[in-house]
């Protein structure tokens, strides 16, 4: 089984994401696989992060202020698949850093540093020759998004090369500023899930296990991000302890829920 396998097959998954070079970030992905997390999320730092609302804005901002590039995170990736040899890691970020120095290249960093999957927050299906073939090429899953837009007409495109999990965002808009109705998280879930076969994980505005522990009621994951890196804003290079404590509460409200 790969990793992913494993993580879902345990029941609903905590999906964790911090940004790559904020704080300590060895430390801090520590602190969420310690806490419970089953997959991480490390966001590499981009200068127009266009789904992300203010927080992770603000922690690509710090990341990059201190100097933070590509090779940064894939050394952040390396050391942490040495550390932690079975927890699935997910890059997550933009077209520009995967693909200015050319898809087979970044593929080819991923599968040496260990990573399982990337998020391409601008690549849409309809364009995946321009990374899809090279992550697949290299054993790399390449993890869609799918929408409350993404209709019955489009949803074959987008299950189309994807693998690992699909990222069910929950709301029309960025990450960490609303959260969408129940009603609406489960009506998705269930014609993402009758689909595919994938598991389905869901994200943006979830920050409190009480919601977290909804979600997971009937999806295959949830994902957390903005409130995790409040954190890191919040505590600095401190924020581990911070980070373990909520990371214990979701997972506990995940792993119970059903």
């Amino acid at each position: 089984m790969t990793r992913f396998e494993t993580a879902f097959a345990k029941g609903p998954a905590l999906v964790c994401f911090i940004t790559g070079g904020d704080g300590d970030t060895a430390a801090n992905l520590d602190a969420l696989v310690e806490g419970g997390a089953d997959v991480i999320e490390l966001g590499m730092p981009f200068t127009d992060p266009m789904a992300d609302g203010p927080a992770i804005q603000e922690a690509n901002i710090r990341s990059l202020d201190k100097g933070t590039r590509t090779a940064d995170i894939f050394r952040m990736a390396a050391e942490f698949r040495a550390r932690h040899p079975h927890v699935p890691l997910v890059l997550m970020g933009y077209a520009n850093p995967m693909t200015v120095r050319g898809p087979e290249w970044f593929a080819a960093e991923c599968a040496k540093a260990g990573v399982d999957g990337v998020i391409c927050v601008d690549i849409p299906p309809e364009e995946d020759a321009a990374l899809g073939p090279a992550l697949r090429g290299a054993g790399v899953s390449l993890i869609r998004l799918a929408t409350p837009t993404t209709d019955a007409a489009r949803l074959p495109a987008v299950l189309e090369g994807s693998s690992g999990f699909l990222y069910y965002v929950s709301v029309a808009g960025i990450t960490g500023m609303q959260q969408a109705a129940q009603a609406s998280i489960e009506d998705a879930v269930a014609r993402l899930k009758a689909a595919s076969n994938i598991p389905v994980a869901v994200g943006f505005g979830v920050r409190t296990p009480e919601q977290a522990s909804q979600i997971a009621k009937v999806a295959d994951g949830v994902v957390v991000g903005s409130a995790l890196v409040d954190l890191v804003k919040q505590h600095g290079d401190k924020a581990a302890g911070p980070l373990k404590e909520l990371t214990s509460a979701l997972a506990e409200a995940v792993h119970s829920a059903r």
